[in-house]
């Protein structure tokens, strides 16, 4: 006779049966239950402990399964950063598979900015800038960023992004996601030199017009057009991209 226990088909038979030859082709009890995913359970098994046990394991994709795939992630994120958070290591915090979280969220990178619940993917706006060469680079990078900014449906999600800077595990999530996501990938595109140096130099004027523009809104900073303020800052950026620095 069979049972339903989880997911798994139970074959009960008798006291001894298990252990002697039945006349199922004369295979023994055992190998005829496991030849049909069958588990053998004779009288006095637990068949509450059984189901408990069919539940241990890694847990089937459900909406909380990706709830606690992102939550893990983006706590591991935040402890050991990007560079050190590997799908295998968020997949075990999970208690799920490495293939589950890539049904889930595609790329590390992806996942990356699920955790950072990014209003938009920054590589399908801003790496765009780098098309164009080195030439103009930094006028390009600044129009498109004020671009994303003043834009309302953008920029409040993104000043929710900026002000976890705040919050004892949001720093590293905003500094990775700004630098590996956004800016990184431009410096690679374009070529430039001691990329991580250039960038973060591009970064400190970008995160600046951020905290006094939008953050703050220092005037007359806060009201300034995008000719204003591309005139003032994109000469800097585009030292900053190609000029020697010392």
């Amino acid at each position: 006779m069979a049972r339903s226990c989880g997911e798994r088909h139970l074959a009960v038979v008798g006291p001894g049966e298990a252990s002697g030859r039945q006349a199922v082709g004369g295979v023994l009890p055992g190998e005829y239950a496991a030849a049909r995913g069958l588990v053998l359970v004779t009288p006095g098994t637990s068949l509450l402990g059984m189901a408990a046990s069919t539940r241990r394991g890694r847990r089937p994709g459900s909406p909380d399964t990706r709830a606690e795939i992102l939550a893990q992630a983006r706590a591991l994120f935040a402890s050991h950063g990007y560079a050190g958070t590997s799908v295998r290591a968020i997949a075990t915090a999970a208690g799920v598979d490495s293939a589950l979280v890539h049904h889930y969220f595609g790329t590390k990178d992806e996942l990356f900015l699920a955790a950072l619940e990014a209003p938009l993917d920054p590589r399908e706006v801003l790496l765009p800038v780098a098309d164009g060469g080195i030439d103009g680079a930094g006028e390009r990078l600044l129009r498109t960023f004020l671009t994303i900014w003043d834009d309302e449906a953008t920029r409040l999600p993104l000043l929710a992004l900026v002000r976890r800077v705040f919050e004892p595990d949001g720093r590293q999530l905003v500094r990775d996601g700004f630098m590996q996501m956004v800016l990184g990938p431009i410096g690679t595109r374009l070529g430039v030199d001691q990329p991580e140096r250039r960038m973060s130099l591009v970064a400190s004027q970008l995160m600046g017009i951020v905290l006094v523009r939008y953050v703050v809104g220092v005037e007359p900073l806060a009201s300034a057009s995008h000719d204003e303020l591309v005139a003032a800052y994109a000469p800097t950026l585009q030292r900053y991209l190609e000029m020697p620095l010392a």
